[in-house]
């Protein structure tokens, strides 16, 4: 890059956030990131311009910081992953996206020099539960609590568009890293030599490596031709049952002892919805922009990262 821009980042601490922080400042992007811990980020992601004490709410003195950015990129929420979805908690992470991405707009509707771009994350949550139908971006929103609150969260971001802000927003499948997210639990029973499917097995999961959820983040921030929603997810989606045994053989490990589900739902309770179902998306936007994945099978992906962890 020629001209250094700033770029405001919220959820720079999580599994995202600190890859795609890095980099950002690869690239020659002025880093600020919007934290509630501001010690906590200066460990996380070294190297930002700035760290700046943000709360998800619709207003507050960090929204200064927001007036002349080049972009922001939203990826604050708190993880649904192995969490039991209490009332109480649903309600906490619904407000905690809605009302933090509606506090960024007002930033950015109140600032004299507006952002050009907002980068906005959701998920492949969004289509709800299905058959083998292949989910691109056109299919239609799912009925269920993760798929609603993917609605509510996506409709507080569009409103960028009217201030004539280029609006993405990023349906994301499940991340696959060594170290963070819901890899190294599906990843346990294997080197227990005692992983499997999840029963029943033929339903759909569609993921992405860590690698390739940057690149679409990075593709939404700098191709101008970007815009509304984008799958980050990759282009070969697996059944559980063909996943598990990918895995398995990532790790050297026998796939034959299934999950029932209701062991899941004993243990985690709603949340085991989100694995005994799924979902068959695919990333048409990002492959009609041009996007080359670098872990386009399970196979790949996970091979690399076994010889990690």
């Amino acid at each position: 890059m020629s001209d250094t821009k700033r770029v405001i980042v919220t959820g720079a601490t999580g599994l995202i956030g600190k890859e795609l922080c890095k980099r950002l400042i690869e690239r020659g992007y002025a880093v600020v990131v919007f934290s509630r811990d501001t010690g906590k980020a200066r460990k996380a992601v070294p190297g930002a311009a700035e760290y700046v004490a943000w709360q998800p709410a619709e207003r507050g003195p960090w929204a200064a910081a927001i007036d002349g950015a080049h972009a922001v990129i939203n990826l604050a929420g708190p993880s649904l992953a192995g969490k039991r979805w209490t009332e109480a908690y649903k309600r906490f992470v619904r407000d905690t996206r809605v009302i933090g991405t509606r506090g960024l707009v007002n930033a950015m509707a109140q600032a004299n020099t507006k952002p050009k771009v907002f980068v906005s994350s959701s998920a492949v949550g969004y289509y709800g539960f299905r058959d083998d139908t292949k989910l691109d971006e056109g299919a239609p929103a799912g009925s269920d609590f993760l798929a609603q609150l993917c609605v509510a969260w996506e409709q507080e971001a569009l409103k960028a568009e009217a201030l004539g802000i280029r609006t993405v927003i990023v349906r994301s499948a499940v991340v696959l890293d060594d170290k963070e997210g819901a890899l190294p639990q599906l990843m346990l029973p294997f080197k227990m030599f005692v992983g499997g499917p999840i029963l029943p097995g033929t339903q759909w999961f569609s993921w992405i490596h860590l690698d390739d959820e940057v690149g679409i983040f990075m593709l939404a921030l700098e191709d101008e031709r970007a815009r509304g929603p984008i799958n980050a997810s990759a282009p070969e989606p697996q059944t559980n049952r063909d996943f598990s045994k990918a895995l398995g053989g990532a790790l050297h490990r026998p796939a034959l002892m299934p999950v029932p589900g209701f062991a899941l739902w004993l243990m985690v309770g709603e949340f085991s919805k989100m694995l005994t179902n799924g979902q068959r998306v695919i990333p048409k936007k990002a492959q009609e922009l041009g996007y080359q994945f670098k872990y386009p099978t399970s196979d790949r992906a996970l091979r690399e990262i076994a010889a990690k962890s």
